[in-house]
């Protein structure tokens, strides 16, 4: 394991090259044309955000086919790109309400305003750049307006919960008979997974992806690769490194499955732990530290970034840290904590004595 972090870059790590051998499968139930625009997407995208549009724009494809009987008559692979043109922007209104509720393989999938928007944002994508590339010859996608997103609360773990949701993944407490039997195996991998990620505020996604030599203990240094496809180097606390050593010293005796030898955060197969296997992981310890809080890994970052904010009052460093590009996004989930102090500062004074 090497101890320093290099200039290196690493264009595709191991994630990245799932995500993109993914894309290719996906592309191959596309119509043809939708090649040319995910190469054109390349250099400014992630694979993972190609991945994302790729399933979206599947989704979007499936719905002419089944609901316009114009184009059910032709495989979705023969469709050129003139379709775009000849779709009003009626269809794609209906495509979202399409989008609340509809059926696939017998079953029934649902989208609320994020998930609306997400696919929103891979249609006008899309449109974008044919539309830029004059292969179409009007934007229709632009027509319509994105799904509003409601403010939701903030759900975050409180300081004690954080230290009962610790002292739980290394008791084993609460856990069921099943879950007993591989907690020894496990227990060490998932105290320095949960630490890493209450402790720094990265990404599930960003969690998985780390290789040995990502790691520089002697900066309490880490190598990840950001949601937006670039690389940077965040610092951790000393109690992540603690949780880290311990869990590595297991590691190194556990022999991986090939081509998963750099990973840090093995499976119980031995492969590359995944985003879905860590999101099991943090639901199964968090429900027994709360049940009227729904705690996921995305919770576990709130709680981070909540913490970092209460400490530092400093919204750019939240900012920083968290990888946002846009500090607005940043201000929008943390600001609820300048509405509690502006609450504590009207019950500071007192105008009479009673």
């Amino acid at each position: 394991m090497q101890n320093n972090i290099g200039n290196e870059e690493k264009y595709y790590n191991e994630q990245d090259k799932i995500n993109i051998l993914r894309m290719r499968e996906v592309l191959d139930t596309l119509p043809k044309f939708c090649r040319q625009f995910f190469r054109g997407i390349e250099p400014t995208t992630s694979a993972r955000t190609r991945l994302g549009y790729a399933y979206d724009l599947r989704t979007f494809f499936e719905f002419l086919h089944s609901q316009n009987p114009a184009l059910s008559k032709q495989n979705i692979t023969d469709l050129g790109v003139d379709v775009l043109d000849k779709i009003e922007r009626e269809d794609i209104e209906e495509y979202l309400e399409y989008l609340s509720l509809y059926e696939k393989k017998n079953k029934e999938i649902t989208n609320n305003e994020q998930g609306k928007k997400r696919k929103m944002s891979a249609l006008r994508c899309m449109y974008s750049y044919f539309y830029k590339a004059e292969l179409i010859t009007r934007n229709t996608a632009e027509l319509v307006n994105m799904p509003k997103l409601h403010e939701h609360e903030i759900v975050r773990l409180e300081p004690n919960e954080v230290a009962i949701l610790l002292d739980q993944v290394e008791a084993g407490e609460k856990l069921t008979k099943s879950q007993l039997k591989y907690h020894e195996k496990t227990k060490l991998r998932d105290v320095a997974l949960l630490t890493l990620l209450l402790g720094t505020g990265i990404r599930v996604s960003e969690c998985v992806g780390i290789d040995f030599n990502d790691i520089d203990f002697d900066n309490n240094g880490l190598r990840i690769h950001r949601k937006g496809g670039y690389n940077t180097v965040i610092y951790f606390p000393d109690e992540v490194r603690d949780a880290l050593l311990a869990y590595l010293e297991q590691r190194k005796t556990i022999i991986p499955c090939e081509g998963n030898e750099n990973a840090v955060f093995l499976s119980l197969q031995n492969k590359r732990i995944t985003v879905r296997a860590v999101e099991k992981l943090v639901k199964k310890y968090a429900q027994n530290v709360t049940t009227l809080k729904k705690i996921t890994p995305h919770k576990l970052r709130s709680t981070f970034g909540t913490n970092l904010y209460k400490e530092s009052g400093d919204i750019y460093l939240v900012a920083d840290v968290l990888g946002h590009k846009d500090v607005n996004t940043t201000r929008k989930h943390y600001a609820a904590q300048d509405e509690d102090n502006r609450r504590r500062a009207a019950k500071m004074v007192k105008l009479r004595e009673k």
